[in-house]
């Protein structure tokens, strides 16, 4: 791994210690799972109604999941059960974050889901934001799930570092490559695509690369308005009910 990729790809945040269920509002059980590297990984299951839909989150590269928690208490007033856990490096999860280690700490978190929860995979709807995206399609690519749920998200690091740095090729310096788009073309679940028209960290021009790499059933949403981090919030209502139709719809409801 890179030294640079820990300063330019990687941002995590030390943990917090605070009663967060109580402050949130939602029922948090605080979770503990091991990956098959021996890396122990922290969560937090918030269990919705026995047949919903289960959210496997799989968050951006800066913070941990104390900065997802707004978002979290909407996603569960949807009806879902979401599972958002840290990956290996972030918040209170062990190890130092790479490519491959996020990679294994979604499998993890998956494999937790079937074997612990006893949840079936067709409950499973894998949900990737920004550099998640990338995450959330390599863990589709090797387990079911009944659909692929991609909010700002990006081809490849290649493509994100030509576009900030005038097409140099920073991306040669990294180790780290997150090439979504070359998963995309051999998923065939149903994908919802969600991105920011004022995008200035991920343009919405590098999410529809990545969309049109995608094979169908694929829609793009747009949220006007909304830049990198601020899509729920701007897109509100509409935002979270598309987020629901689609989950209804790739479970058949």
């Amino acid at each position: 791994m890179s030294l640079l990729d820990q300063f330019l790809v990687y941002h995590p945040h030390p943990w917090e210690e605070r009663d967060w269920a109580t402050i949130s509002g939602v029922p948090l059980e605080d979770v503990w799972f091991q990956v098959s590297d021996g890396t122990k990984l922290f969560g937090w299951y918030a269990e919705g109604p026995a047949t919903s839909a289960v959210l496997l989150w799989c968050h951006g590269n800066a913070g941990n999941m104390i900065h997802r928690l707004e978002n979290l208490r909407e996603l569960h007033r949807l009806g879902l059960s979401v599972f958002l856990f840290d990956y290996r490096g972030y918040g209170r999860s062990q190890g130092r974050p790479s490519e491959d280690g996020l990679y294994l700490d979604a499998l993890g978190a998956y494999d937790y889901l079937l074997r612990v929860r006893r949840i079936r995979p067709e409950r499973v709807v894998i949900f990737g934001r920004s550099l998640g995206g990338a995450v959330a399609g390599a863990l589709a690519a090797q387990r079911p799930a009944m659909g692929l749920l991609l909010e700002s998200c990006f081809p490849s690091i290649e493509a994100v570092a030509r576009h900030h740095y005038m097409g140099l090729p920073v991306h040669w310096l990294l180790s780290a490559a997150f090439r979504l788009e070359d998963r995309l073309p051999h998923l065939s679940l149903p994908k919802l695509f969600v991105h920011g028209d004022r995008d200035d960290i991920i343009p919405i021009e590098l999410g529809q690369r990545a969309f049109a790499a995608a094979k169908p059933p694929k829609e793009f949403y747009v949220v006007r308005g909304a830049d990198h981090n601020n899509v729920p919030s701007v897109g509100g209502r509409a935002y979270f009910a598309k987020l629901s139709e689609f989950i209804a719809s790739v479970l058949g409801r």
